[in-house]
C-alpha cells in the first residue's frame, strides 16, 4: 500500500507526464518560415572579364505604359488577363572586373524610382564581395531615376565616392538643362529634378565626364548608339578573348511583349519612332550574332541571348551554374 507521501507523488508524476504529452513533439514541429532573401548577385566569366549581375529590386510594369497599335495592344490587354505576372519586371545593375578596374553599368534606383520595392544594389554587390568604395568607374547608360539613383543618396552623399561617372554628352546636356526641363510635360519634371539632383554631388567633386563620340574609356569595350528611349542612350559592348557582352539599356522593357512586337514602346521613350527602329535594328543583329546581352529589367540575373523565332525573338537566359566557367 502507498503511504500518503507516495499517493502525492504518484498524483504529481501523472500531473507532469499529462502536461508533456499535451506540449507539441519538437521533432514534429514546423520549422519557422523566413521571408527574407540573400543579395541578389549572380557571377560568370566572359573570357577574361568578370560579369556580375546585381539585383537592385523586382516591380511589376503597368500595362498603361505600353504603347501600340490597338489591335496589338488588345492582344497584350487580353494575354494579361490570363496571366497577371505578364509584366514582371527587374532592376538590375552589372559589374565588370576587367582585372585592372572595376566598372559599374547602370546603378539602380537607390530611393529616387520604385516606391521602396527597389534600391537593394549596394546590399547585392556587397553579398558579391565588393564595396562602393572599391567601384573605379560608371558607365551610365541614361539618366532615367531608375538607372542612376543609386549613386546619390537623398542628402547628397555619393554612394561610389571613388567613381568617376560616364554618360552620353547628349544625355547629360538633356536632363540636366534647366531650359529642357522648363519645356518639358508635367509628368515627366520628376525626371529632370532626379537627375539633376543625383549628378550634382559628382559634378561638385569634378567625377562627372561626358563623351560624344566613340571615345576608348576602357581597352576592350566599344560605345554602341541606342538613340530613341532617351537622346543619348548608350549601350556598351565588351570584349574580350573572342567573347562579348552588351549592356544595352532600355533597348527591352518588356521581353514577353516587346521581342514579339519590337514596335511596341514606353511612355518613357523620348522618340517613340526612333526607339522602335532601333530596337527592329538591332535585334536580329543580336540574334543572328549570337553574343551575350546584359538587360536591367530582363529576368534576374538579366543575362542571356537572343533566338530569332517565326513570331519574333525568344529571350534564351543563362542558367545558373555555380561553377566559374563561360557560357
Amino acid at each position: 500500500m502507498f503511504d500518503r507521501n507516495s499517493k502525492l507523488f504518484a498524483v504529481a508524476l501523472l500531473v507532469a507526464l499529462v502536461s508533456f504529452a499535451a506540449q507539441p513533439n519538437q521533432a514534429d514541429a514546423a520549422a519557422p518560415q523566413h521571408h527574407d532573401q540573400t543579395p541578389g548577385f549572380y557571377r560568370m566569366k566572359v573570357g577574361d572579364l568578370e560579369v556580375t549581375a546585381l539585383l537592385d529590386g523586382s516591380a511589376q510594369f503597368d500595362p498603361h505604359w505600353l504603347t501600340g497599335e490597338t489591335a496589338t495592344m488588345d492582344r497584350v490587354e487580353a494575354a494579361l488577363r490570363q496571366d497577371p505576372h505578364l509584366l514582371d519586371t527587374s532592376d538590375i545593375g552589372f559589374l565588370v572586373n576587367t582585372g585592372r578596374q572595376l566598372i559599374l553599368i547602370d546603378a539602380g534606383a537607390g530611393t529616387w524610382f520604385g516606391g521602396g520595392t527597389l534600391g537593394r544594389l549596394v546590399d547585392s554587390l556587397r553579398g558579391a564581395g565588393y564595396t562602393p568604395e572599391q567601384v573605379d568607374r560608371v558607365f551610365v547608360t541614361h539618366l532615367h531615376s531608375d538607372h542612376i539613383g543609386g549613386l546619390t543618396s537623398q542628402d547628397g552623399r555619393r554612394v561610389f565616392p571613388n567613381a568617376e561617372v560616364f554618360v552620353s554628352k547628349a544625355e547629360s546636356d538633356f536632363w540636366l538643362s534647366p531650359a529642357s526641363a522648363a519645356k518639358a510635360p508635367q509628368d515627366a519634371q520628376q525626371f529632370f529634378r532626379s537627375a539633376q539632383a543625383i549628378a550634382a554631388p559628382y559634378l561638385k567633386a569634378g567625377k562627372w565626364h561626358t563623351f560624344s563620340g566613340s571615345e576608348a574609356l576602357v581597352d576592350g569595350m566599344q560605345l554602341i548608339s541606342l538613340h530613341g528611349h532617351t537622346p543619348g542612350h548608350t549601350g556598351y559592348e565588351f570584349a574580350s578573348r573572342g567573347q562579348k557582352i552588351l549592356f544595352w539599356g532600355d533597348t527591352i522593357h518588356e521581353q514577353l511583349v516587346q521581342l514579339s512586337h519590337p514596335d511596341i514602346t514606353v511612355v518613357f521613350d523620348i522618340d517613340h519612332a526612333a526607339a522602335a527602329a532601333t530596337r527592329n535594328d538591332l535585334l536580329p543583329t543580336l540574334a543572328r550574332g549570337g553574343a551575350l546581352i546584359a538587360g536591367p529589367h530582363m529576368p534576374f540575373p538579366g543575362i542571356g541571348r537572343l533566338r530569332e523565332e517565326a513570331n519574333g525573338y525568344v529571350w534564351a537566359p543563362v542558367i545558373f551554374t555555380d561553377l566559374w566557367a563561360e557560357r
